[in-house]
This record gives structure tokens, sequence and C-alpha cells, in this order.
């Protein structure tokens, strides 16, 4: 089946179906997602925070030197 044919399937259905399908879809993409940010990022997740939340963590990895930096640089310019 192609992409086209299986959007056009998708179309007929009633709209509570897609909405189903729609939510069905998301859930697996998040959770997708969340396994290969998990599987890639050297850090443990945080069980606290919302899914999309934590699929945000490990994006952006800094060296503890440039946390200190970009801290430092923070203190000086709200302290100026």
């Amino acid at each position: 089946m192609t992409w086209q044919e299986l959007q056009n399937q998708a179309l007929q259905l009633p709209i509570s179906v897609r909405w189903r399908l729609v939510q069905s879809l998301l859930a697996s993409i998040e959770q997708e997602t969340l396994l290969s940010r998990s599987y890639s990022s050297s850090s443990t997740p945080m069980t606290g925070l919302d899914p999309w939340t934590q699929s945000l963590l490990g994006v952006v990895e800094l060296s503890p030197e440039d946390s200190k930096e970009s801290y430092i640089d923070y203190l000086e310019a709200k302290y100026k």
C-alpha cells in the first residue's frame, strides 16, 4: 500500500476513529523517540518529568566547563 492510498483510506474514516488513530500514532512515535533517546543518552531519564520533556533530555550536551562558563555569564549579566 502506498502512502497516498493509506492517506485516502484514513481520510474516509469517521472523525472519532481518525482521532483515535492520531492518538495511537502519536503515542507510538513518542514511545519510539523516548526509547531511541534513552539508548543514545548516557544519562538516566528523570522519571518525574512529562514524557515530552523527557524527550528533550540529552538534546544539548555541555561539558562541565561550558556549564560553568554559561552560569558565570548569566550571573554577570544579572548582577551588573
